[in-house]
Parts: structure tokens; C-alpha cells; sequence
């Protein structure tokens, strides 16, 4: 238990409280809560943030006024499950009710993973009392070791990349190739490809690899975001790739799950600076075929499901849109055969995978805010995501351009007439006014995730509170 919490009999109350899991809303809960029907929507959302320079009288918060209490950026620095049971928890509800709520977009097998993880939660947690058990003396012998760990990485990373470097393997096959372009249908063109070190080289044949390849890819600081629908059979691996004018997006698309789980694991561990030689690969690979495996339906389940029906409540468990769409007799079953493959799941675990594919949704971690670019006549979409700004067409919802933060030399707010200036390398600069939130809110935005760019375990665990502030407070806040 933190040290904050043991003050008093009261704040151990309050710890114990935060740490157990909810049960699942009730259906009439879930029914008056405001469902966002549009990007715009969710844009107005965000126009909501408080002042985080300023007090809560200052902003007009009186006493019992109720206001929500969330995670605003979605870069979690550092989850330890036996040390941050409170926040993992947190993190459990925000995600929860944004699935429940349609605040972010899945597939069907996806919800009915979420639903049937949700309902193993509220299971185990009723048999549990904590999440967390182990002695003192265990967890500060962990982490002396853990740090002694790090410090020995440290040490040998050089050496270790050398030999990574000199036995690196190389993963070769057939997969298919598209670049979107607005306005065009998905044409995927079949192409061979290499997979070396941190790159990827594609041919027009094996027989021609050769030669000089079509084009190499450097995946090193790229974005590597899953598209998979295992029932349809659909493996696709969605690379966002760092470029001066913002970011190039491709598309590939993996014949079968054994073949999505090595070019997944490679491209996970290229966006890292890691080769195939490094020692998580198989583990990586491993880790992506549990994903797939959850979401597979066991044909053999459905006898069993139907046994079954009446305790599960499917109201509570998918999202509103999925009862218009089917019966409760017709979604039971289908959680039911997802939760086979979570059944084994301690209450820990259950949690941590449901914030790992919330986590690995493409639309993940994007905060909307309709806003004016300078000579443009019309409003758009600003999407602020943890390491990138995106342009939106707002009519057609198709991303018009991409910004990293780390190409990024500055930024300014205009205080007067309300606009943010951004300039990027390349001579790039950018600047607009806000249309359903204050410039403010972008403003902290930005400057938060530069801050929690800048944080790591090697560097230190301590917060610098005055350098958030810096960063997110503008001369407002002076």
C-alpha cells in the first residue's frame, strides 16, 4: 500500500475501496450515460477538461458539484500490478465504459472478448479480496534484483547488439502490399519480402531478391497497429512510418495466423530498434497467438453456453448497439465461448489483458477537437494521439496528414486571438484556432506528452511537477 494511503484508517477505507473491481453496470445505468454518435461528439468531450493550472474554485467547481475524474493521456508511464493496484483498476473502469460506451470503435469478436474478460473479472474479483499479495520483504528483494537487471542491461547493451548484429536472422515470404490513397478501393499487390535487422526490403518475386529490391523500409520509430478479425480471416499489420512531411501509412496483409504472429513480432520489435535476434521475439510471437487464440469460438462450446444463458447479463456486459443488432440467447453463447479461452485467467492477469487490446484498438489513445487551420475555410479535425498530431477531413473522416512530436521544434499560443503555431522540421509550420475547445486544452495536451516523452525508469521515478507544469501552464498560468 503507498505510504499516502496509510495515513489514517480512513484513507486505508479508501485505498481497499479503489482497489476492488466494480461489478458490471446495470443495463438502465448503461442506457442513460451520453454515447458519443460522432467524431464532432467526441470532440465536445474533450472541450470539457478542466484548467490543470489553475484550482477548482477558480473555475467555478463549488462543494458537492460532481465532476469525472479520468486519465487524460494515454501514455501510462511504468504499470506495476503489485505496486499500482489502485491505478490499474482506474485505468480498468475508464476503459470499461469506454467500450461499453462506443467511445472507441471494435470489431464484433473483439466486444465479445471484451465482454467475456469483463465477466471473468466481476467472477474472480468476488473471490478475491486483493489483487495483490506478497510479503514486503519479497517485493523489495524484486525490486533490488529488477534494478540490478536494468543495470546490467545497461552495461552490456553494446556488446549484446553487436552479437545480435552478426546472428541476426532474416524472416522471407510472400505477403500483400497496399498504400492508401483517398478515394481509392484496397488493391493489395503481392510482393516478397525480406525482413533484416530493423528493415524491410519487398520484390516482385523471390526469384528477383537477389537484385535491389522495389523499396526498403527502415521500421525503426514507426507505428506498428494490428487489424485482425480471425473469424473473417483477416491479418493485417498496419505500418505508420516516420516521414518528413509527416507520416507514410502501409498496409500488410498476412495470409494465416502463424504468418501474422512473426511479421506482428518482428515489426513490434523493429519499432523498438530491436532485430529478430533479440531474445523476446519468440516470446513476442507467443504473446500474439494468445491474443488470436482468445478470440477464436469453440465450436464444441455452444451445447454448454446455452446451459448457461440466464446468468450471464449481456446487457452489461457489450455495448448497446450489439443488443439492437442480436438477442441475448444469441450473445450469451458467443461470450460464453470467448470466455473459455480467459477462463484460466487470475484476476491480475484478466485485467492487464483487457487494457492490452483496449490498448492495441487503431483508434486508441486519440483525443478529438474540431478546429480551423490558418487559410483553410472550413473546420476540421485535430486528432492528438500520444506521439502525433493528425489532420482530419471532417466530411469524410479520411486523415489528411500526420505529425510526429519528435520532428517537432516548437510550439506557441497566441493568448489574444486564441491560435496555436506549430513548427516542425523541414521548414513546416502549421497554426489554428480551436472550435470546440480552448486553445488551452491542446496547449496542455502537447506539452503533456512532450513531458511524458521524457520520462523513463533509467532516468528517474521521480515526477518533475515543475517541468509539467512548464510545459502545460503557458503564460496563463504565471
Amino acid at each position: 500500500m503507498p505510504a499516502h494511503f496509510a495515513d489514517s484508517p480512513e484513507m486505508e477505507a479508501i485505498y481497499k475501496m479503489l482497489s476492488v473491481t466494480q461489478p458490471p453496470p446495470a443495463p438502465e445505468v448503461i442506457a442513460k450515460q451520453y454515447r458519443p454518435a460522432s467524431v464532432v461528439d467526441k470532440a465536445h468531450i474533450n472541450g470539457r477538461w478542466l484548467d490543470s493550472s489553475r484550482c477548482l474554485i477558480q473555475q467555478g467547481i463549488q462543494e458537492n458539484d460532481r465532476i469525472w475524474l479520468r486519465f487524460k493521456y494515454f501514455a501510462f508511464y511504468d504499470i506495476e500490478p503489485k505496486y499500482d493496484v489502485v491505478r490499474l483498476n482506474q485505468l480498468y473502469e475508464q476503459a470499461r465504459w469506454a467500450i461499453l460506451l462506443e467511445d472507441i470503435d471494435c470489431t464484433e469478436e473483439e466486444m465479445m472478448l471484451f465482454g467475456a474478460l469483463q465477466y471473468h473479472i466481476s467472477k474472480v474479483s468476488q473471490l478475491e479480496s486483493q489483487m495483490l499479495s506478497s510479503s514486503a520483504a519479497m517485493d523489495d528483494l524484486e525490486s533490488a534484483l529488477q534494478s540490478l537487471e536494468v543495470k546490467m542491461e545497461g552495461e552490456s547493451s553494446s556488446a549484446s547488439e553487436m552479437l545480435e548484429n552478426m546472428t541476426a536472422p532474416e524472416l522471407n515470404d510472400y505477403l500483400k502490399l497496399f498504400r492508401p490513397k483517398r478515394l481509392t478501393l484496397k488493391a493489395y499487390k503481392q510482393y516478397w519480402f525480406k525482413f533484416q535487422d530493423t528493415a524491410i526490403s519487398y520484390f516482385k518475386s523471390k526469384e528477383e531478391s537477389i537484385g535491389e529490391p522495389i523499396q526498403q523500409i527502415n521500421l525503426k520509430g514507426c507505428e506498428v497497429v494490428p487489424d485482425v478479425n480471425v473469424t473473417a480471416q483477416k491479418f493485417l499489420i498496419r505500418l505508420l512510418i516516420p516521414a518528413p512531411e509527416g507520416m507514410n501509412e502501409v498496409y500488410l496483409r498476412c495470409e494465416n495466423e502463424q504468418q501474422y504472429a512473426q511479421w506482428m513480432a518482428a515489426c513490434r520489435l523493429a519499432s523498438k530498434g530491436k532485430s529478430l535476434a533479440d531474445s523476446s521475439f519468440q516470446s513476442e510471437i507467443e504473446s500474439i497467438r494468445s491474443f488470436l487464440a482468445m478470440q477464436k469460438t469453440r465450436s464444441g462450446s455452444h451445447g454448454n453456453a446455452a446451459a448457461t444463458d440466464e446468468i450471464i447479463n449481456t446487457h452489461s456486459l457489450v455495448s448497446p448497439r450489439y443488443h439492437k443488432k442480436y438477442k441475448a440467447k444469441q450473445l450469451a453463447p458467443r461470450i460464453l465461448d470467448a470466455y473459455q479461452n480467459v477462463a484460466q485467467l487470475s484476476l491480475t492477469d484478466a485485467v492487464m489483458r483487457f487494457l492490452q487490446i483496449w490498448q492495441a484498438l487503431p483508434d486508441f489513445g486519440l483525443s478529438y477537437v474540431v478546429v480551423r487551420f490558418k487559410g483553410s475555410r472550413k473546420d476540421e479535425v485535430l486528432g492528438i494521439a500520444p506521439n502525433r498530431l493528425i489532420r482530419i477531413d471532417l466530411a469524410v473522416g479520411d486523415v489528411v496528414k500526420t505529425w510526429r512530436y519528435n520532428n517537432m521544434k516548437q510550439w506557441n499560443v497566441n493568448w489574444d486571438i486564441r491560435q496555436v503555431a506549430i513548427e516542425f522540421e523541414g521548414n513546416i509550420n502549421i497554426a489554428f484556432a480551436c472550435v470546440t475547445a480552448d486553445c488551452k486544452i491542446v496547449h496542455e495536451f502537447i506539452g503533456g506528452y512532450i513531458f511524458m516523452s521524457t520520462r523513463s525508469r533509467a532516468k528517474s521515478d521521480t515526477l518533475n511537477e515543475e517541468l509539467f507544469h512548464k510545459l502545460t501552464g503557458g503564460h496563463e498560468a504565471l
